[in-house]
């Protein structure tokens, strides 16, 4: 037969995991606070005062905290679409040189803002050249158009659905040549991160 527990073992064991959960949710909304410590170190870029929010965070719940962080910055390393992404994955990769605190990463995150910036550069040459390409193309269809309607017609590449699939194919291509380096950056930041 069954022992019957009183009302007094019933409640210590729902505190038990009360406990556990309670722990859970600490850790939760201390990742949580370092997710908004990143975005704000984003916007502000002030090394020294997410420094001073790492320190002055208890020891049991650092790990958290920059776990939260990291998620953030992590997930802005990518292929930049202009020069102002190019300066947001620069403070995203100061951010996560103070929470790796690794020399290697420092290296290799230099070495991305050089490729990043060299992919910038080459993106402007491809479109360049993919314009020049395909402009007497361009001019052909603008001109039996023109004839058509009989008046004076422009057509915005983009527009053109030919134009835009050439595009993409060729800037796919140049995407594919730097994105193995950027994804080598990202993984080695995990592992860094995740043997400190």
């Amino acid at each position: 037969m069954g022992r019957i527990k009183s009302a007094l073992e019933i409640a210590l064991e729902r505190t038990e995991t009360v406990k556990s959960d309670r722990a859970s949710l600490d850790q939760f909304d201390t990742r949580q606070q370092g997710k908004r410590l990143a975005n704000q170190f984003l916007e502000e870029q002030k090394p020294a005062v997410l420094e001073e929010e790492i320190r002055k965070t208890p020891r049991e719940r650092q790990a958290a905290l920059k776990q939260g962080i990291f998620d953030v910055l992590i997930s802005r390393l990518g292929l930049p679409l202009s020069r102002d992404d190019e300066k947001r994955i620069a403070a995203a990769g100061k951010g996560l040189q103070i929470i790796i605190n690794n020399p290697r990463f420092n290296t290799i995150n230099k070495q991305l803002g050089q490729i990043l910036s060299q992919y910038l550069d080459q993106v402007a040459q491809y479109e360049e050249a993919i314009k020049r390409q395909y402009s007497p193309k361009l001019r052909q269809k603008e001109e039996e158009l023109s004839r058509r309607l009989g008046r004076q017609i422009q057509i915005d590449p983009f527009q053109d659905p030919e134009f835009t699939a050439f595009y993409n194919q060729n800037m796919n291509a140049l995407k594919g040549n730097y994105q193995p380096a950027v994804d080598g950056v990202r993984e080695e930041a995990i592992r860094l991160f995740e043997k400190n």
